[in-house]
């Protein structure tokens, strides 16, 4: 059943101000394109204007800039901010124990609470320990010695490997998979056969942390592989053992992280960035898109390129980069000129 709250519910939850009928009831929240009757949108630009003007909307969240471009509105200085809690609010539900499904396979010595909705073909371990309001999809396999604190999210085919520990309200999203085994071995130098080396530490998820669709967190080869609360991993990310990643940090798909690397709080990697092994990456760092990462960076430091460096620095080279062929034709026609120069200076004397 489709829940509704007033406009001015919904700006009381965001502390924004309302602009006009406040009694006006919301359902749902959609894009300026796509809003109807009964729905909020959102705009966080002021140069979308125009759009918003033209929207079918029945209200609107929007900056101080742009009050009285429809007649219902609640301002925010952060709208961003603002459609995204009361989205989440409109979309809640109570949480419903279902149980534990009759075809769950549940080794023996585990602690699994009375509130729980575990669906049909999950595989628990031996000596796993399961908190309140804990919802695990289809598939879903748990290791030995696994604990997952209350209120988490496990969606299909996710797989979190033995010892692993998992806090509170984590959500880990189709196919990703906690503790596997670190990338670790020692080549022997006179035949180049590899000898991989036992990863017996564990993955260690702190509240709050969300885990993209297919990305990996490998277990560390010895002690804990540590993502502290509040990350956002994105689907296709790959974290190697022994990493840490500090709080609030966010990971963009397809980027990696190499072993025993420490990111700082609210780090942000870009879209297939990678960061080597056995660095330490500042508190705030921001990483463009397909960097990639060689060396230690200080707090706030935001680079770019391979290898990356300071992301003006890099700006500017870029733009050079794709001028390099005038440039070089233009270098050939100098030094033509400093010939002719020479050779005529040589002739006079």
């Amino acid at each position: 059943m489709t829940k509704s709250y007033t406009l001015q519910e919904l700006g009381d939850l965001t502390g924004g101000r309302v602009v006009g009928d406040g009694d006006l009831l919301i359902s749902g929240v959609n894009s300026l394109q796509l809003a109807g009757a009964g729905e909020l949108t959102f705009v966080t630009n002021p140069k979308l204007a125009g759009q918003l003007a033209e929207t079918r909307a029945s209200a609107a969240i929007v900056p101080e800039e742009l009050e009285g471009v429809v007649s219902n509105q609640i301002i925010s200085n952060d709208p961003d901010m603002a459609v995204a809690i009361i989205h989440n609010h409109l979309l809640s539900k109570p949480f419903v124990a279902a149980g534990i499904h009759q075809s769950v396979v549940t080794g023996s010595s585990c602690l699994i609470a009375d509130m729980v909705s575990i669906a049909p073909r999950v595989c628990i371990g031996e000596r796993v320990r399961i908190g309140e309001r804990v919802t695990i999809h289809p598939g879903v396999v748990i290791g030995d010695d696994v604990e997952i604190g209350d209120d988490c999210v496990l969606h299909a085919n996710v797989v979190v490997a033995y010892g692993c520990i998992i806090g509170r309200r984590v959500v880990l999203f189709h196919g990703a998979v906690i503790g596997s085994d670190g990338f670790g071995f020692a080549t022997d130098r006179k035949t180049g056969e590899h000898v991989s080396k036992p990863q017996v530490g564990i993955v260690r998820l702190d509240d709050d942390v969300q885990v993209g669709a297919n990305s990996c967190v490998d277990r560390a080869a010895f002690g804990v592989t540590h993502v502290k609360s509040g990350v956002r991993i994105d689907n296709l990310v790959m974290v190697g053992h022994n990493v840490e990643i500090g709080d609030n940090s966010i990971l963009v798909g397809q980027c990696g992280i190499a072993g025993s690397t420490v990111l700082g709080r609210n780090v942000v990697l870009g879209a297939k960035a990678a960061v080597g092994g056995h660095l330490k990456i500042g508190d705030g760092v921001m990483v463009a898109g397909k960097s990639g990462v060689h060396n230690n960076q200080p707090p706030g430091a935001v680079v770019g390129g391979t290898p990356a460096f300071d992301i003006k620095k890099w700006g500017k080279s870029a733009a050079i980069y794709g001028k390099l062929p005038e440039m070089r034709r233009e270098i050939k026609r100098l030094g033509r000129e400093l010939e002719k120069i020479i050779s005529t200076e040589a002739e006079k004397k």
